[in-house]
């Protein structure tokens, strides 16, 4: 039997949304520790569920795990980056 995917995402409120936030950023730090890439995705969701949280709640959300996430983004998928095989000298 296939695992259940969770839809309760978008319904999460409150502490519920910031515990769900926590969760996903440390996952992705885990994983991105482990230099596994599905960290990536990881990073997504939890950039996803970061950017429904309100200015307040933000606060809420332990500043170590903001710092990571925004360093993450900041430096590895920022637009000053070049894509991957972009260009190359000849």
């Amino acid at each position: 039997m296939p695992a259940k995917k969770r839809d309760h995402e978008n319904a999460l409120t409150g502490a519920e949304l910031i515990k769900e936030t926590c969760r996903r950023i440390r996952r992705a730090r885990t994983l991105w520790d482990a230099h596994n890439n599905r960290a990536r995705g990881e990073r997504e969701k939890a950039m996803a569920l970061y950017n429904t949280v309100s200015q307040a709640e933000r606060e809420k959300v332990l500043q170590v795990l903001r710092v990571w996430l925004r360093y993450r983004s900041e430096k590895y998928f920022g637009d000053d980056r070049t894509r991957p095989g972009g260009r190359k000298s000849s």
